[in-house]
């Protein structure tokens, strides 16, 4: 019997990232790739500023898959497969307007079956309202085209193993995740974005104490 869960924490949001989220779920849950249908068409693809950044206002949703993620658990590694979604919404920077956009993040789930051994599954799910998008996309090269994304995450990670003797452990980053993605093309298409360092997580009433640590996060993230 596992003993990873014994705290529980919920948290709440609009309406539209509850049903991103919930689409995202679904989509975890069946591995499939994020469907048209559930997340909409990218509105990014219709128009584009001038200097090949997406336009302000746009929203695009995304697929994400990072196969053989490296995990720790306490003193246990495991390796999983996070499958899910993230959707980003396109505003302006006024620090670099002409080169770059803020991408704030409007909804973000992905999960991933535990092995055999230990059993249950392991949910990553967007903290809270983006309030302050940090996330940038820049405009590196004009001709050819050449982007850097950085996405900057915060997050809980629910580990449920089933187990009726303990409720699902709610973790929460310690601090926000970042994902440096380098490409040729916005949005992307299935292109490998990279952890910038392992995020630790910790209980939300106890952060000076590690319980989980993502050593890498090697994720596919394409658009729709």
């Amino acid at each position: 019997m596992s003993t990873f869960g014994e705290h529980t924490e919920t948290t709440t949001g609009g309406l539209d990232r509850r049903r991103f989220l919930t689409a995202a779920a679904a989509t975890a849950a069946t591995g499939g790739v994020v469907a048209l249908g559930l997340f909409g068409t990218s509105t990014a693809r219709a128009a584009t500023q001038v200097g090949g950044l997406p336009p302000i206002g746009a929203e695009i949703p995304c697929s994400t898959l990072a196969l053989n993620t490296p995990l720790r658990l306490r003193d246990t590694l495991v390796s999983v497969d996070f499958k899910g979604g993230i959707k980003f919404r396109v505003e302006f920077n006024p620090e670099d307007p002409y080169n770059s956009v803020r991408l704030r993040v409007i909804g973000f789930r992905a999960a991933a079956e535990l092995p055999e051994t230990e059993g249950g599954t392991v949910t990553l799910d967007q903290e809270d309202v983006d309030v302050d998008a940090k996330s940038l996309l820049t405009l590196k090269n004009r001709f050819p085209p050449r982007y850097e994304q950085t996405t900057v995450l915060n997050f809980t990670m629910t580990v449920d193993t089933g187990a009726r003797t303990h409720e699902p452990l709610v973790l929460t980053t310690k601090e926000p995740a970042q994902l440096i993605g380098r490409l040729t093309q916005f949005p992307p298409r299935g292109d490998l974005y990279r952890l910038q360092n392992p995020v630790d997580l910790v209980l939300p009433d106890n952060p000076d104490t590690t319980i989980a640590t993502i050593e890498r996060f090697p994720v596919k993230i394409g658009g729709l």
